[in-house]
C-alpha cells in the first residue's frame, strides 16, 4: 500500500549503510535515478533507482524482493541487460535497486537512427529480450520474465570496442512489481507507458513475451522514423486504448518517404504491431532470424564493387594535375591519407610510393575498401585499401586515423561526403613522380557509417589511450585479412 509520499534521498545520504548518494541522474514517472558510490568497494560508482511507490504491505514487499531477485539473476546472463547488484527498501518504504553505472545515452536521445545502426541496436535488444523470455533458473524452476515497459527511455546505449555501440535494457522485473501494486491499490492491474503498451496490456489481460514484441514493434518504428505509429488527439488513456486496439499503424514510407528500408524489415515491424498476439512473431528467435537475414543482405550490398581490368580506364577521374611528393615525407614505401584540391574542392586521397615495376603490376587489380571503427578507450578508425590480383601478392594499404584529431575528422567527413577517394602512385625511383591515379568508390552504407563515426568521436570523452585502441585494431586487421581474401577469391 502507499501510505506516505515518496521522499527523494539527499546528497551524501548513505543508503543501506553502503551507498552514498552523489547526484541526480534522471527523474521519471517511475521514480528517480541517482549516481552513488559503493563505499564497501572503495567508492565504485553505481546507479540507484528509487521507485516512487511507497510500500509498507509485507506481501507487496515480498513481491518486490522476488522480482528484484529474478532481475538480478537475469542480468548475469546477458550483456544486453543492465547489471543489477542489490535491492532493498528505504526506511520510508521506498523500493530501490542498485545497478551498474553506465556513461552512455538513452536510446530516446539518439533516434531517429540510420538503418545500419538501427539493425545493430535492434539485434542486441532482441538478444536481451530473448534471454529474459527464456527465463532464469531459481531453485530448479524456470521463471520467464516479461519486461512490460519496453521503450527507448529504457534502453541505454554505450560505446563498445567490439560492437561500436552496446545496447542494454533497463528495469527488468520492475514493471511486473508495479503491475502488482497497481492491482492492489487501484483494482485496474495496469502500469506501463501508454504509447508502447500492447492491446492485451491495456485490456488488463495476462501477458506473455508477445506483449514485449508488440512494444518492440512500436519502438522499432520510432527508431527509424522518429515518430510513433499512431498520434492520437490526446495522451489520455482512452485515446491510446482506441488506437492500440482498433486503429491500424501508419506506414513507415508515409511517415518519412526518404527512408529506404528492405521490404522484409518493413514487414517485420508491421507484423510485430499486429493487434492479436497470435498474429505477431511468436518469439524473439524468429525476429532475430529475420534481422540476421536483413543484415546479411545489407552487408552484401555494401561490399565495394569488384572492378576488373576492363573497367580500370573508367575510374581515371582526376583531372590532369601535377602532384608532388611532400618534402616532409620520407622517400620509402609508405601510404598516407591527404586532402587534395580538385577544381578548388577538397577531395580525399591516399598517396602511395612503390617501385615503378610494382606500380605497373598493381595498376591492373581489383580494389577493395573496408573500415573498422573503435570508440573505446580512444576513438580510432582503420581505413583499409586492398589491391588484389590473383597473379601477384595482394597489396594491403592500412591507415590508422586518430578520431580526436580535427584534421582527421575533416578528412573522414569529406570522404563520407565525396563517397570516393583517389589513389595516387609515386615512384620510389627518382624523380619520385606521380605516374598513375585512379578513384575508388564507396557504397552508401560506408558513407553513412563514416558520418556516424565522426559524430560519435566528437561525443566521446577525451582520452590518452590512442595506442591501446590502435593495438586492438591491429589485431582485428590481422584476423580480417584472410576473410577479405576469401571473399575476393570467391
Amino acid at each position: 500500500m502507499n501510505n506516505s509520499p515518496y521522499q527523494s534521498p539527499k546528497t551524501q545520504e548513505l543508503v543501506a549503510n553502503r551507498y552514498q548518494i552523489k547526484t541526480l541522474i534522471e527523474r521519471g514517472g517511475m521514480g528517480e535515478v541517482f549516481l552513488a558510490e559503493d563505499m564497501l568497494l572503495g567508492g565504485t560508482p553505481v546507479a540507484i533507482k528509487f521507485l516512487s511507490q511507497t510500500v509498507t504491505d509485507p506481501q507487496v514487499q515480498e513481491s518486490f524482493s522476488r522480482e528484484a531477485l529474478l532481475s538480478a539473476a537475469l542480468s548475469q546472463k546477458s550483456i544486453h541487460i543492465v547489471r543489477a547488484y542489490d535491492y532493498g527498501m528505504t526506511a520510508n518504504g521506498n523500493p530501490y535497486y542498485v545497478m551498474e553505472y553506465l556513461s552512455g545515452q538513452s536510446l530516446k536521445k539518439l533516434i531517429p537512427l540510420p538503418v545500419p545502426m538501427f539493425l545493430n541496436l535492434s539485434r542486441q535488444i532482441c538478444l536481451g529480450l530473448k534471454c529474459a523470455h527464456q527465463g532464469v533458473n531459481i531453485d530448479g524452476k524456470i521463471h520467464p520474465l516479461v519486461h512490460r515497459d519496453i521503450k527507448p527511455a529504457n534502453i541505454i546505449v554505450t560505446p563498445d570496442p567490439i560492437l561500436g555501440n552496446l545496447a542494454k535494457i533497463l528495469d527488468f522485473g520492475i514493471a511486473k512489481f508495479l503491475d502488482t501494486t497497481a492491482a492492489i491499490t487501484t483494482n485496474k492491474g495496469f502500469h506501463g507507458t501508454l504509447p508502447y503498451c500492447s492491446p492485451e496490456q491495456l485490456d488488463g489481460g495476462d501477458l506473455d513475451s508477445r506483449s514485449d514484441i508488440y512494444s518492440l514493434g512500436v519502438m522499432m518504428f520510432e527508431m527509424l522514423t522518429g515518430q510513433k505509429p499512431w498520434q492520437p488527439e490526446t495522451d489520455a488513456f482512452g485515446a491510446w486504448y482506441r488506437v492500440h486496439l482498433f486503429e491500424p499503424p501508419k506506414h513507415i514510407a508515409d511517415v518519412n518517404p526518404q527512408i529506404k528500408i528492405p521490404q522484409q524489415l518493413n514487414d517485420l515491424i508491421m507484423n510485430c504491431l499486429a493487434k492479436k498476439p497470435e498474429q505477431r512473431p511468436q518469439n524473439m528467435t524468429k525476429i532475430l532470424q529475420v534481422l540476421e537475414n536483413i543484415e546479411q543482405s545489407v552487408h552484401q550490398v555494401s561490399l565495394p564493387p569488384v572492378l576488373g581490368n576492363s573497367e580500370l580506364s573508367k575510374t581515371m577521374t582526376i583531372p590532369d594535375k601535377k602532384f608532388i611528393w611532400p618534402k616532409n615525407k620520407p622517400i620509402q614505401e609508405i601510404v598516407f591519407p591527404q586532402l587534395i584540391d580538385i577544381e578548388k574542392v577538397p577531395k580525399p586521397s591516399l598517396w602511395l610510393m612503390l617501385p615503378q615495376l610494382e606500380i605497373y603490376n598493381y595498376a591492373h587489380t581489383t580494389r577493395y575498401t573496408r573500415f573498422i571503427f573503435i570508440t573505446h578507450p580512444h576513438p580510432m578508425l582503420l581505413w583499409i585499401t586492398l589491391l588484389y590480383n590473383r597473379e601477384i601478392a595482394p597489396k594491403w594499404l592500412p591507415c590508422y586515423l586518430d578520431m580526436q584529431n580535427s584534421q582527421n575528422l575533416k578528412l573522414v567527413w569529406t570522404l563520407a561526403e565525396s563517397a570516393c577517394y583517389s589513389l595516387l602512385f609515386f615512384t620510389l625511383e627518382a624523380p619520385n613522380d606521380c605516374v598513375n591515379t585512379f578513384s575508388i568508390s564507396l557504397v552508401p552504407l560506408q558513407s553513412q557509417n563514416l558520418k556516424n563515426w565522426v559524430q560519435q568521436s566528437q561525443q566521446v570523452t577525451a582520452s590518452t589511450q590512442a595506442l591501446v585502441s590502435k593495438n586492438w585494431l591491429k589485431q582485428q586487421y590481422k584476423q580480417l585479412q584472410a576473410k577479405i581474401l576469401k571473399h575476393l577469391e570467391a
